[in-house]
């Protein structure tokens, strides 16, 4: 039994490299990343953030030429994320949360991922477009600039506080209540603010509007309340608006409908009524894809908002007194990254659709009119493009694209058809490999019940008559792996890995189990799937046995490796089925799905003998007795998505039961690796440990 720490050498991993003649993981993990991508309501600037090996900083650019400027100095890889970046009304500043892990639980909490005796603080930071200081203003995080330009709000241990945007005054708290505050919005006019106010089992829509006034809350009730977005006149608000916690025992394994309506309230008197209830059918539950319901109201007479209830996550707007929603966005595909226009007419957004049926596995730029169906599909080709803002002038769309070959960087195009034109090429490090990736290939096979699934497959450059090969399973599982490089980092990160895997000999199949999305409502929500059935493993086998079937593949050198779900998907192909895979990396997987039940109460579930059964069946833990491949555990104990002891009972399972497995511990960093030393070593450790196995 191998119960060794993982020792990589440089010495190792050089010879690799020489031997396949390609480029170093720390070459094609040295791509700068950018995120937040953000325009001003006036002009045409836009910023963004960029991660560039760790040193994150905040970029701007104006039209008409859209050069680059770094406005921040950050030199260190130290963890230390930028989030929440937007720009005031004119156009002068630049504000931005600096610190926390916002893909996680605990968003808010201080990251110290470089381990220094006094960690650093979650802080709002403002700086000028024009350029000049990065200034903090305070502690605290998700700023909201005023209309005015003048000050920035935001949310300080769960209440909401004010400062100057330019720091010439200490900030102050501007409402203390009952529970937590988010979701801050002000007036159009800057006269006031609305917020949601979190009481654990309800909440409530708040508006504040002077310190000598009284909170007005917005037609209380009892059941959670949040989203709020102000009509553009000011004078009313709509909101989102679920059932409060409670009620009488229900189900455990039965897929419910989850309920969730639109209201809407005057904004002085907080009188409210409901202005639309979405359809009491499982694709009518509350959407769960990226941003939720993105509720917005950004002309007087129209709502935008988001719903799957016919099937797929579509675009809908109602008129504020009422009616049958318009459906602007119709076909079998879905829409995300959703932005509306400053003047109030247009929705922009992604979407995987286009001319091509491959796009279903891409991402394009559409736009589409907010009282009326008569969307258009702005990019096309090969490339991803994704994450679109409009900017203030309404003349360029702004937008982070990608190919297979290139990263996402960004990129500007006329509001309207055409191709977008990079502005961050130089952004590149000189030594990125980029003209040695591969281009993945789609494929699709089914699983045993049937079930259609798609992957992408890098097959090496070498002629080599057998090839050993790789299953690589995404995290989530609400994702999609492309057919390019990813607009999220953690997964252009895995992009990155699987070509390096390709260059070093290996076949690479990158799998799209259900569960994710991109292929409708039953495949993003089947039944038996996760703790109630763990169905979506079947793709998985599916996988290996299709790789193990085609003839350039060495049958008996199948390997597996993924990261959060896919951690535990990876297990689950481990533990299930060693005699197919040969050797597997789970990285900060979830072992035991049964410690998510419920506790005990009073008035248990009727099904909760089945539900306890049925969560251990579909956790890796149950099969450790059948598990004999050897696995490299990896986990960071700052995990905020999935508890360290996930993975500490994991391994104390192996060593018992005398499984072959290695561990990589990495203190302090989070599920996200905030530091990009971390994410090189975990990457290096996942690539020299299937090379060491498989080849």
């Amino acid at each position: 039994m191998i119960r060794s720490v993982l020792l990589i050498t440089t010495i190792f991993l050089h010879i690799c490299c020489l031997n396949a003649q390609q480029f170093s993981m720390e070459a094609v993990t040295a791509y700068p990343f950018p995120s937040v991508l953000t325009s001003a309501s006036t002009g045409s600037g836009i910023a963004w953030a960029l991660n560039e090996q760790g040193k994150r900083n905040v970029y701007v650019a104006a039209g008409p030429d859209f050069t680059p400027r770094k406005v921040t100095g950050y030199t260190l890889d130290d963890g230390q994320e930028i989030s929440s970046l937007s720009i005031s009304s004119d156009g002068k500043w630049v504000v931005y949360t600096r610190g926390g892990d916002h893909g996680g639980k605990e968003s808010s909490n201080p990251v110290n991922a470089a381990h220094l005796p006094i960690p650093p603080k979650t802080e709002i930071w403002s700086v000028p477009f024009a350029g000049g200081t990065a200034k903090v203003l305070s502690e605290g995080d998700y700023p909201a600039i005023s209309p005015r330009g003048d000050s920035v709000a935001f949310i300080r241990n769960g209440q909401i506080w004010i400062a100057a945007i330019d720091g010439a005054t200490p900030a102050r708290n501007l409402v203390a209540v009952k529970g937590s505050c988010h979701s801050i919005t002000w007036a159009p006019d800057g006269s006031g603010l609305a917020f949601a106010n979190n009481r654990n089992d309800h909440s409530y829509i708040g508006v504040y509007r002077n310190a000598a006034t009284s909170l007005q809350w917005m037609a209380p009730g009892f059941s959670k309340d949040f989203s709020p977005r102000w009509s553009p006149d000011g004078k009313q608000i709509a909101f989102i608006r679920i059932p409060g916690t409670g009620g009488a025992t229900d189900s455990l394994l039965a897929r419910k409908h989850q309920p969730w309506s639109i209201w809407t309230a005057d904004a002085v008197s907080g009188e409210g009524k409901l202005l639309w209830k979405a359809p009491t059918t499982l694709p009518g539950s509350i959407p769960t894809t990226d941003g939720g319901t993105n509720l917005n109201w950004p002309a007087v007479n129209r709502i935008v908002f988001l719903s799957y209830h016919d099937g797929w996550p579509h675009l809908y707007s109602i008129a504020p007194g009422g009616g049958t929603p318009l459906l602007l966005t119709p076909g079998n595909f879905m829409v995300e990254h959703i932005e509306t226009t400053a003047d109030g007419k247009w929705v922009v957004f992604s979407a995987n659709t286009g001319a091509a049926p491959t796009d279903i596995d891409r991402r394009h730029i559409a736009r589409v009119p907010v009282d009326k169906a008569a969307m258009e599909i702005l990019t096309s080709g090969d490339g991803i493009e994704t994450y679109p803002v409009v900017t203030g002038d309404g003349h360029t769309i702004a937008a982070l694209t990608a190919t297979a070959q290139q990263p996402l960087l960004p990129a500007v195009m006329p509001f309207q058809k055409g191709t977008p034109r990079v502005i961050g090429k130089t952004l590149l490090p000189a030594g990125f490999p980029e003209a040695q990736m591969v281009t993945p290939k789609p494929v699709t096979f089914k699983a045993p019940d049937g079930t259609l699934v798609h992957a992408q497959l890098f097959e090496p450059k070498d002629k080599a008559a057998k090839h050993p090969a790789i299953v690589y399973i995404h995290g989530g599982p609400q994702r999609q792996m492309l057919l390019g490089w990813h607009y999220m980092d953690y997964y252009a990160n895995g992009y990155a890995v699987n070509q390096y895997l390709a260059s070093q000999g290996f076949i690479v199949l990158s799998v799209n189990y259900r569960l994710g999305i991109g292929y409708g409502y039953e495949f993003n929500k089947p039944p038996h799937a996760g703790i109630i059935g763990a169905a979506e493993y079947q793709d998985i086998k599916a996988a290996g046995e299709w790789l193990a079937a085609q003839p350039q593949v060495d049958a008996t050198k199948i390997g597996v490796y993924g990261g959060s779900y896919g951690g535990f998907l990876t297990a689950h192909a481990l533990g299930r089925d060693s005699k197919l895979f040969a050797a597997g990396v789970d990285i900060h997987g979830v072992h035991n799905r049964s410690q998510f039940l419920p506790p005990p109460t009073a008035n248990p579930a009727p099904d909760v003998d089945t539900a306890l059964k049925v969560s251990w069946l579909s956790s890796p833990v149950a099969y450790v007795d059948t598990w004999t491949s050897p696995v490299l555990l990896i986990h960071a104990d700052d995990d905020r998505n999935v508890e360290f002891n996930q993975t500490i009972d994991l391994f104390r399972r192996l060593e018992d039961k005398g499984v072959p497995f290695e561990y990589l511990a990495i203190p302090d960093d989070t599920h996200h690796w905030m530091k990009y030393s971390n994410a090189l070593k975990v990457d290096e450790a996942t690539a020299a440990f299937l090379i060491r196995y498989l080849k």
